[in-house]
This record gives structure tokens, sequence and C-alpha cells, in this order.
């Protein structure tokens, strides 16, 4: 028997959970479900990340990322104060090691004011002590408003005010065909089938295979990269205060190896960024051969395999060496060692590819008349999901007036 919604999302990550609960907030008599593949919410991504509260320094300014980041930066805080989610807005610094990097430690103060950041300061060589007494730099930029979360707890408060509005969440439903017709859209799941006036994907890691439902030509795929983390050992805590950041490299879109406090106690040490041979494989040894096939017969992957090789082999050395990892690490703080660090977490990041082979770097949204499709999440997601979620809210219902 078939079920009729209003609104289906598919994806209970920190997004579509976000997403549900700005439509209910703003429309509670539509009928809202999200449906979750896995046994429960956030299992990926959501609860797979670092923990950290961006604060936006790093983003082109009036890009969506800069704007959501800015914007879901103070409704998350917001939520959390108002629903007892413990967080600490403990700032962190960037650290330049060498003096190739100084144009871009400029760049990134320049789009942090920008951004409508304040209090940001550039640290000179003997002022980085001040912050991170262990840290060794050329120069720094100390950022105040960065913050750490456990998001596990953000999403856990999501699902339950979604609930609590009288919304749906059916976790352990895969969703495996969308099927649009003039009047509504079917969704088919490995449970059930039902039907929507209107779909929101945020499939994350699968979320262009989700949109190749609807979007045959669908103009990029996901490439999984998996970030590994280190922890350091309970007795050398004590080199970390707070957050310490590399200057990221420009050309690619990850942001380095880096020390983070956890909100719940532990610092953590990475992550680098490896490709994965399975989307959602968290170990070295995870393999999926479609995911694997769909990556390296995609022209895209040709394309950034021949520019980043280089990087690739350096990020695979780290992955298999934990001494080369350690050295990375030892440029931000030299007295690290070897037995200092134990093996930590990981998680995979969803990097949506361009035919071409240009690496998404925004958010990303297709609209179609019945389907919203998220094609691209990435870091700050986690941060500017309130504001995601907003966007897409403010989306759905004027594609659904238009109906």
């Amino acid at each position: 028997m078939s079920s009729k919604y209003d609104l289906i999302i598919v994806g209970g990550g920190i997004v579509g959970l976000a997403t549900a609960l700005r439509v209910l907030e703003q429309k509670p008599n539509l009928k809202v479900m999200i449906l979750e593949k896995e046994s429960s919410i956030g299992q990926h991504q959501t609860s797979h990340n670092s923990g950290v509260i961006h604060s936006g320094i790093y983003y082109k300014p009036g890009s969506l990322k800069a704007k959501n980041c800015i914007s879901g930066y103070h409704q998350l805080i917001e939520f959390c104060d108002t629903h007892g989610i413990k967080y600490d807005i403990c700032g962190k610094i960037v650290v330049a090691t060498d003096e190739y990097q100084l144009p871009q430690l400029d760049e990134l103060r320049r789009r942090g004011e920008a951004n409508g950041l304040t209090g940001i300061r550039v640290l000179e060589k003997e002022e980085i002590h001040d912050y991170e007494p262990y840290a060794k730099g050329i120069k720094a930029l100390y950022v105040p408003q960065t913050g750490i979360i456990d998001y596990a707890d953000v999403v856990e408060k999501y699902s339950e005010r979604v609930l609590s509005s009288g919304g749906e969440i059916h976790c352990g439903e895969e969703v495996l065909k969308l099927h649009t017709s003039h009047d509504e859209i079917a969704v088919e799941t490995s449970k059930n089938s039902y039907t929507a006036s209107f779909v929101v994907s945020c499939a994350g890691l699968m979320s262009d295979r989700v949109a190749k439902m609807t979007q045959e030509k669908l103009p990029l795929r996901i490439i999984p990269f998996r970030g590994e983390y280190y922890k350091l050992k309970k007795e050398k805590e004590y080199l970390v205060k707070n957050l310490i950041y590399p200057v990221p490299d420009s050309a690619f879109p990850f942001l380095g190896v880096h020390f983070t406090r956890m909100v719940k106690g532990g610092v953590e040490a990475g992550p680098n960024a490896v490709l994965a041979f399975k989307r959602e494989g968290y170990k070295k040894s995870d393999f999926n051969l479609r995911d694997s096939y769909e990556t390296f017969s995609w022209p895209g992957f040709h394309t950034i395999a021949k520019k980043y090789w280089r990087t690739g082999l350096g990020e695979f050395h780290r992955s298999l060496s934990k001494t080369a990892f350690v050295k990375a690490l030892q440029k931000l703080l030299p007295e690290i060692d070897i037995n200092d660090i134990e093996e930590g977490g990981s998680g995979v990041r969803a990097q949506a590819c361009e035919r071409d082979g240009g690496l998404v770097d925004d958010f990303l949204f297709i609209e179609e008349k019945r389907v919203l499709h998220v094609c691209n999440a990435p870091s700050p997601a986690a941060t500017s999901s309130l504001a995601t979620g907003k966007t897409l809210s403010e989306n759905f219902l004027r594609l659904l007036d238009s109906l």
C-alpha cells in the first residue's frame, strides 16, 4: 500500500534532518518523512568528522559556503544554547611554517574579515606560543570564533524536534527508485512504496546515485576520500590547548593534518585525505567493486589524478606509514613523537567531481519540478546545517507553490 506525503527527504544525516526541521517550523501541517537506509540517523559524514564549529574564514566571500557557514554558525549556537547541547568556542590558530605560505595566510585573513569575522589577530613568531605553547611557525592567525562540538548530539536533538513536530523518520529503508509523474513522485524503497508531492534528496556519499534516478545525465560523480585520524595519548594531550591548523593548499579542497581538542575529551591529529575504494569504507582494507569502478571510470577522475598524483601519493604514504604521518604533524608541533599518538577513527568525505575534472568546491543543488537534489554539501555542512536546511526549505516551498 502506498502512503502519500507532502515531502519525503532522502537521507537522515545532519542536512536532511535540519531541512525537515526547518520545513516543519514554517509549515507544521505538512506531512513530512525522512528515509534513512541505515539502522539509525547520522551514521556517515555527520558522525565521522572532527567536531569543529567552523568560523567561515576559509570560504570565498559571496559563496554559498561562506553565507551558509556564517548564518549557520549563529543559528547552531542559538540552537545549542536553547537545547542544552555542549559546545566550546575556544578559538584556533592557523600556522604558516614556510615563507611561501604567507600570501595564503594573508588571503585567509582577508576572506575572514570580508565574511564578517572580527577579532582575527595576526601572530608573529614569538606570539604563537601565547596561544599554543608547543606550536611552531613563522606567523599565524588567531581565529576566535572557531569552536568544538559533538555533532551526534546535534542530530539527536534535531531528530527529537522533527518527531515532536509531527515528522516521521523511517530508518532501514534504502531508496531504490524515484519516478516523477504529472501530479506526484513515487518513491520505492527496500521495504515500501510511497508517493509524495515533492522529494528533497540529501544522500551524502550516495547523492549522485540518488540524483541519477531523475537526472540520467548527471554531470558529476562522487569521489570518496577517506580521512584517517590519530589521537594523542592521554599523557601528551597537554601539548595542544585548543585547535592548531596548517595553512591549507588553495589548489586542494582539504585543510591538511591538524590538531583538534574534542569537546568530550581527547585530542585528535589528522585527517589525511586518501582516495577510498569504498564510499562508506572507514578501514584501509575496505573495498567495493562498484564504488571503485565508478571512480576509476569517471573521466574527471583521470584529470584530477594527473593533476594531483604527487599529492595523492603523499597522502597514501601518510596512510601507510605512521612515521610519515608524524613527520607532517611535527611541522606544527615539533615535540610530537611516534610514540605519542595512537590510532583513532576515520571518516569518508563525498567530493563531487565534474566530468572535466573540476572539484566542486561549493554547495550544489539541482532543482526539478518535484525534486530538489543536494548534489554537493561539503564542509562546513555540519556547521551550516540549519542555514542550509532553511535554504532548502524555502526552495522546496517555493517550488511546491509553483506546482
